[in-house]
């Protein structure tokens, strides 16, 4: 059984309301890239920079970040993970890295995206935009910047479909039982 948690309309005010936040606390863009975990957080970060660069009048830096060989799961996963393109468009040392994913569960996938940040340098500070903070975690991480809070059973499942056109945009939970 699946429950409509967030329509295109809520994706869109909580995305809009992450950039102000952003912005507020870093006062100002200046010095602040955008970083996206394959897959998820890719179009979130692109979306989340043109409202920064609407609100702001300036350009973001956005990047993407694959972060499968970081994974501590690596070993126990039956199929051979599918590697997807890092590319950081900036020298991150120094900078303020928002590292943006769709989902926030147990904390080990923001885990691996922090240890693969530090092979590109040693930014300044780094904070974590999520769309959906669902719980549950194992490790000690938080998000700065959640669109929603959304308390699940440990075996549900958050589906969330973004795309960079925001018309059929949805957050579903789909009951794990």
């Amino acid at each position: 059984m699946s429950k409509l948690i967030l329509d295109s309309s809520d994706v869109n005010r909580a995305i809009r309301r992450m950039a102000h936040e952003i912005i507020e606390k870093n006062k100002g863009s200046a010095n602040i890239c955008l970083v996206g975990i394959q897959k998820g957080g890719v179009i979130l970060a692109k979306r989340l920079a043109a409202q920064i660069e609407i609100i702001e009048d300036t350009a973001i830096e956005v990047g993407t970040l694959d972060i499968t060989f970081y994974r501590d799961d690596l070993n126990t996963k039956e199929n051979q993970p599918v590697v997807n393109k890092t590319d950081i468009p900036c020298i991150i040392s120094n900078k303020t890295l928002v590292l943006v994913d769709d989902v926030l569960f147990t904390g080990r996938s923001i885990r691996a995206a922090m240890d693969a940040l530090i092979d590109y340098g040693r930014p300044a500070y780094i904070q974590l935009a999520v769309l959906i903070d669902r719980g549950h975690r194992e490790l000690p991480i938080r998000a700065d910047y959640a669109g929603k809070n959304i308390p699940t059973a440990f075996n549900d499942l958050i589906e969330v479909s973004i795309s960079e056109e925001p018309d059929n945009d949805r957050v579903v939970i789909i009951n794990g039982q």
